[in-house]
């Protein structure tokens, strides 16, 4: 049960790396000051609620959680799909939705944490996760329209709130405008300056001071006060409504998925750089956690997010003492800042909004997704689509659907098995009491059979992080004869783990490779981080390509120890 408490690990915790993990909490603070006010408006609450979300929240996803730079709290997807739960029930007070919902959310994620059902995750493929991604990137970006002409708005199918927005346009208020529109640009001009630059706060702050000098609430500018104040001074205790679960329970599930998907995602993109091994049922835990205590200061339902992770990590954090520190100065924001934010004029945080919706399409994965096979097309524009016609947990539910669909159309999980050269020059697999002969421990050979799809992306991963572990393997060799298909997902497994043998001098060869994956592979520009010379194309004769590839493989290896020895 220890590894269900990992800040009981104090690795990487010393006073002489203090000072780094402090000055990556002040950072993610600064960001996190925007995207909580923002995010909150997004899923229709007010305000405050996104800073508290960025509070206890953030304290206790830092100390349970697996991951040492993962900062949890508010996120733009999340908040999106909670959105239209908040719409549909108009009867209800926002602030007993949001925390019963945090609460619901963070028992369904706890559960699954203690039953160990993380490996789940892998049967969500990247496509369908992009597919929500983007289509919830056009809905934030159309929901703020009205607020950036300050004209009505309305609820609904896409196409019928753009169509009324457009027969409104004639009312735009210019000040609104320029100030949405100025806030958008300011934002992307000081991105291109220095992307070290809090941006988003910058603009902000700029906008609220200009508001404040020129009197411009008083013109119609409509601020922050005016839709729901943040108080001043640390979240107060909250009780949610049990007597809301059944009717939160479907929404709750999307959100436990999303939430886990999301912070999943975040935790194995950081940890492919820091080389930190990962659990994802402490993740899910910790996660759970973390909205289970939100749900008692006001918070909604968090989760793990990518831009201040990645903030965390790029700005040097080396322990979850970030995460803390980040949470405390969170509340210290409140303590002392609260009212300023309340004069924040809402048409800024509209030009931020747009500015977020942009970012959450991601082009070159978009590319890459339809460049890839007919089923990763498939996810991904229904995904996308279903966030047009349904309810978000709807689109959530059917990326879900036709993930599994995808898996038992391809159940047979790919088997991997570790092979060695016999004295007749010819292969085996590699047994305990094996005295095969022909290859030095320094080099080791992987079959790989089955079908390379996303389900697959775990057992992958495990085999290619235990060769980057293993001191003496300096070329791991996988051999795909008998492996059918490749999806993009299994595609990002193999760059990610080249990329990661790379950085420990390594290398990885790909031996039996048909046409259609290589093609697959120059598609996603794979062949840069592998080497185009470590890839081997399978060829009619038995051995003939696994031959060529462990003749590569021993010249690396011979080059490596005349490296060492000079």
């Amino acid at each position: 049960m220890r590894e269900f408490f990992p800040f009981l690990d104090l690795k990487g915790v010393h006073r002489s790396t203090l000072s780094k993990d402090f000055t990556s909490a002040l950072a993610v603070t600064f960001m996190a000051v925007p995207q909580g006010v923002a995010y909150a408006v997004i899923a229709g609450f007010p305000p405050a609620m996104g800073l508290y979300a960025a509070t206890l929240p953030t304290i206790v996803g830092a100390l349970m959680r697996s991951s040492r730079h993962v900062m949890t709290g508010p996120t733009n997807a999340v908040s999106l799909l909670v959105s239209g739960g908040v719409a549909a029930m108009l009867d209800a007070d926002p602030l007993q939705i949001g925390i019963t919902l945090a609460l619901l959310v963070g028992l369904i994620q706890f559960l699954a944490g203690i039953l160990r059902l993380g490996v789940l995750i892998d049967y969500i493929s990247n496509p369908v996760l992009l597919g929500y991604i983007t289509g919830a990137g056009l809905l934030i970006g159309v929901g703020q329209l009205p607020n950036v002409t300050a004209t009505p708005g309305t609820q609904g199918w896409i196409g019928e709130c753009i169509w009324f927005w457009l027969e409104g346009l004639g009312a735009t208020s210019f000040l609104t405008l320029v100030m949405a529109l100025g806030t958008a640009a300011l934002i992307l001009i000081l991105r291109r300056v220095n992307k070290k630059i809090p941006s988003a706060i910058v603009a902000l702050a700029l906008a609220t001071v200009v508001s404040l000098v020129f009197s411009l609430q008083e013109q119609g500018l409509k601020t922050v006060f005016d839709l729901a104040p943040v108080p001043n001074g640390l979240p107060a205790l909250t009780l949610p409504d049990v007597a809301l679960f059944a009717t939160l329970l479907p929404l709750a599930i999307a959100c436990a998925v999303l939430s886990l998907v999301e912070s999943s995602a975040v935790a194995r993109a950081i940890a492919a750089e820091t080389g930190q091994r990962l659990n994802t049922s402490v993740e899910f835990v910790g996660q759970g956690l973390a909205n289970i205590s939100g749900a008692f200061v006001g918070a909604y339902p968090t989760s793990g997010s990518l831009g201040r992770s990645a903030l965390n990590h790029q700005n040097g954090a080396e322990s979850r003492c970030s995460g803390v520190i980040a949470g405390v100065l969170m509340l210290l924001v409140l303590l002392v800042f609260g009212p300023v934010v309340n004069h924040t004029p809402i048409a800024a945080l509209a030009g931020l909004l747009l500015v977020v919706a942009v970012d959450l399409m991601n082009m070159d994965k978009i590319r890459l997704t339809l460049k890839s096979n007919w089923a990763d097309k498939i996810s991904f524009l229904a995904t996308f689509l279903g966030t047009w016609i349904l309810s978000l947990e709807q689109a959530i539910y059917l990326g879900v659907f036709i993930s599994l669909v995808f898996f038992f159309r391809k159940a047979r999980v790919v088997n991997v098995r570790q092979l060695s050269i016999t004295q007749n020059d010819g292969v085996s697999e590699l047994q305990p009491s094996d005295a095969s002969i022909g290859v030095t421990s320094h080099i080791r050979i992987l079959h790989l059979e089955g079908h390379l799809f996303f389900g697959a992306a775990g057992r992958l991963q495990l085999a290619l992080d235990r060769a980057v572990e293993a001191d003496q393997v300096q070329v791991l060799i996988l051999r795909l004869r008998k492996a059918q298909g490749m999806d993009v997902t299994i595609a990002a497994s193999l760059i990610a783990g080249a990329q990661r043998l790379h950085a420990r001098g390594k290398h990885l060869v790909l031996t039996g490779v048909s046409q259609e994956v290589k093609q697959l592979l120059v598609q996603l520009d794979a062949l840069a981080f592998i080497g185009e010379d470590n890839v081997f194309d399978a060829q009619p004769q038995w051995l003939e390509a696994f031959q060529a590839a462990l003749k590569r493989a021993t010249n690396l290896v011979s080059s490596v120890s005349t490296e060492l020895n000079t």
